[in-house]
């Protein structure tokens, strides 16, 4: 292939996405990016192109990976989906019950339900921390168990856009006894071949592309700001540059560290979209899998400051993204990378990039190639 040529597997039917994609990389609005579409669990588009940094002098290869922030998330979710799912996990009991020292400071009342739904208040750090709190597991969430929550827990969700990686990594390793990632790693990743690290091995380094910062000005940190919003993307404030370290890259940071593409988080995916099987492996109960359904909380988000319907981890049909069918649910990431799950159609759509847009959960980038699939399945008007 020529150096960022696209490249990949498509399905004849849907041409109308390799087109799209392709044009992506032709105009300029993608530097480097992948895409990859699973359905009834077969990948019927897997397409990545373009350029893994800024001067353009490494390809985006089959296997590149990225840092994809908030598109960790989902990962995080279903890796807890998974734990309940075994009877090991109630969400509708207290986080207390598991982590006690959690229950400081008023949080005693506080269930796992509101730390996966974002409604637990508890959207930022109220202690002031840098950069090494997120590499040290255990002060990050000591002080969260310290600290009384911002507002009245279950009456409204506040993006936890950092904090929620770590409250539900820390209700995860006081069941298991192992890290979040780990647990990942063992029961999802491994077992699927899917290519994607919440704590990326250093021998992996070669193959992660650059994140390319969003333009001066429209970042997640500039703009006009509530004291509730500013807390959460000044403590610490955030570095897109960061994520080129090997500390960044080698930490468990759960709800935006992780490293993957395209193709690996279609893939993780199919678990939830093929009600619990993936690659002929049972993971999870299909009802395991539509407890992620369950609306939790829906109203303007504190710190979005847009519409959110929250379910068990994921933001659910008739929130901010528009969705075909209602047994749907998504997540993105800052800088524009999306997974989209469609239990009715039983598909996937993952996309993730290096050239960032100034949106905190995912842009039409990745909106677009999936209305192309939509259109070619039928599920929406051509």
């Amino acid at each position: 292939m020529a150096d960022g040529a696209v490249d990949g597997f498509i399905h004849d039917k849907f041409a109308p996405i390799r087109a799209a994609f392709e044009a992506n990389l032709a105009n300029g609005t993608d530097v480097g990016a992948s895409y990859c579409a699973t359905v009834e669990g077969e990948v019927v588009v897997d397409l990545w192109g373009g350029f893994a940094d800024e001067a353009r002098t490494r390809p985006w290869e089959r296997d590149t990976i990225i840092n994809v922030y908030s598109t960790t998330k989902t990962m995080t979710a279903l890796t807890a989906l998974l734990v309940a799912d075994r009877g090991e996990l109630d969400f509708d009991a207290p986080v207390a019950k598991y982590w006690p020292e959690f229950a400081a400071n008023g949080k005693q009342d506080i269930k796992v339900s509101h730390l996966m739904s974002h409604s637990a208040g508890l959207s930022g750090w109220k202690e002031p921390i840098d950069l090494e709190t997120l590499y040290d597991w255990d002060k990050a969430t000591r002080l969260l168990a310290a600290q009384a929550p911002y507002g009245a827990p279950g009456t409204a969700s506040g993006y936890h856009a950092i904090t929620q990686g770590y409250l539900v990594g820390e209700v995860v390793r006081r069941i298991t006894g192992k890290s979040l990632g780990t647990v990942f790693r063992e029961e999802i990743a491994e077992p699927l071949g899917a290519d994607f690290h919440i704590g990326l091995p250093a021998s992996e380094d070669a193959r992660v592309a650059d994140l390319i910062p969003p333009p001066p000005g429209v970042g997640i940190s500039d703009g006009k700001q509530t004291e509730l919003q500013h807390n959460m993307s000044h403590n610490p404030g955030v570095d897109v540059h960061w994520t080129r370290t090997r500390a960044w890259r080698g930490a468990e940071i759960p709800a935006a560290g992780g490293t993957g593409n395209a193709r690996s988080i279609a893939l993780v995916h199919t678990i939830l979209a093929n009600g619990g099987v993936a690659k002929g492996k049972r993971f999870m109960s299909e009802a395991g899998c539509r407890k992620a359904l369950e609306l939790q909380i829906e109203g303007q988000d504190l710190i979005l400051a847009g519409p959110a319907r929250f379910g068990m981890g994921f933001g659910l049909a008739g929130g901010a993204v528009p969705l075909p069918n209602p047994n749907s649910m998504y997540w993105g990431g800052y800088g524009g990378s999306l997974i989209i799950i469609d239990m009715d159609a039983r598909t996937t759509f993952g996309y993730a990039m290096n050239k960032m847009a100034g949106t905190t959960t995912g842009d039409m980038r990745a909106l677009g190639l999936a209305v192309a699939m939509w259109q070619t399945l039928g599920l929406i008007p051509a």
